[in-house]
């Protein structure tokens, strides 16, 4: 399950030269997204064209025959995008976070929902596994089948919830929203391989003809050429399955692997960070005559890192050998 378009309809000469160009160059099945209403954090910023952009993506599907799909987060929009016969509605993040919005949401499809192909529910903007599984049950209860897509929170992986929820629910398809989870339209490419190394189920991806145009998520939308070269790459469900194993052992360890290397980036990112502060410090005390090594301060940091480790089931003789190495380079940033 593939999901390309624009982040938003912004006209109509833009949702159709998109999807042209998708549809021309990408050479593997689609459905085309493009949201009417955007939830933005500012009212100042584009919100979205509203109902008129339904009347776009109608034509789209008449024209190319490729089925669509938008973002609801009302009863109302789901009545609205019915109406226009649009055949997969999509759940945000941030109304994933909220779970009366969800249940409200569900009940309308529940009702008015007969000939919807699916309903896509995102991940909360928090690391929230549990929501994410919640909101999926809400939405089962429609009767359309439900598939969960990953966008991470705030443009980190996010990889352990995402982990989490496809242990709980294996039987839910998973698709990688690599936009969100990257925000950089170059790190997009990259990301999709994650698709067939975890074993997800497709990808959905904002593709916009002019992203440096676009009036929303500027940054994170690939070009059609680009999603040309990608989509060369994407494995059809053979070749994953050629390529990656798919014994459940072997999976889980792809997963685990993708913690492991979220962690580790956090982990350097942080000590980048303090060595940054470090040198702000260095500065403090030249100005202020003030020697750069502090025993005192040393020893009251090393005592409190030794007894959180023990606390935690870490080796005392590991943490504090971090903890000598990095004072030491803490020390070399100061002089």
């Amino acid at each position: 399950i593939y999901i390309f378009g624009p982040c938003a309809a912004e006209s109509r000469e833009q949702v159709m030269e998109t999807a042209r160009a998708i549809q021309e160059s990408c050479g593997i099945p689609f459905v085309f997204r493009a949201g009417v209403w955007k939830p933005r954090t500012r009212p100042s910023t584009f919100q979205g064209i509203g109902t008129e952009g339904l009347e776009w993506l109608q034509e789209v599907r008449n024209t190319f025959g490729i089925e669509v799909a938008t973002e609801v987060a009302t009863p109302e929009h789901v009545e609205a995008a019915l109406k226009a016969g649009i055949d997969y509605l999509w759940i945000g993040a941030r109304t994933s976070a909220n779970p009366i919005a969800v249940q409200s949401i569900a009940e309308r499809i529940r009702v008015t929902g007969y000939g919807l192909r699916g309903v896509l529910i995102k991940n909360p903007v928090n690391a929230d596994a549990a929501l994410w599984l919640g909101n999926i049950e809400r939405l089962e209860q429609t009767g359309v089948p439900v598939i969960a897509v990953h966008r991470g929170c705030n443009h980190q992986p996010c990889w352990a919830m995402a982990h989490q929820v496809r242990l709980a629910r294996p039987d839910i398809p998973m698709l990688l929203d690599p936009s969100h989870l990257s925000g950089d339209a170059k790190v997009v490419p990259i990301l999709m391989g994650k698709v067939a190394e975890l074993g997800l189920d497709g990808a959905m991806v904002e593709v916009h003809a002019h992203p440096e145009e676009a009036l929303s998520d500027v940054a994170q939308q690939i070009t059609p050429s680009c999603l040309a070269q990608t989509s060369q790459s994407i494995p059809s469900r053979l070749r994953v399955e050629s390529v990656f194993s798919t014994n459940d052992e072997q999976q889980e360890l792809y997963w685990l692997r993708a913690e492991i290397d979220e962690l580790d980036e956090r982990l350097w990112e942080t000590i980048a960070a303090r060595m940054d502060v470090s040198k702000r410090i260095g500065i403090w005390k030249k100005a202020h005559d003030v020697a750069p090594l502090q025993p005192e301060r040393f020893q009251q940091i090393l005592t409190q890192r030794i007894e959180w480790a023990e606390a935690n089931g870490l080796d005392k003789e590991f943490v504090e050998t971090i903890l000598n190495t990095i004072h030491k380079q803490s020390l070399n940033a100061q002089i």
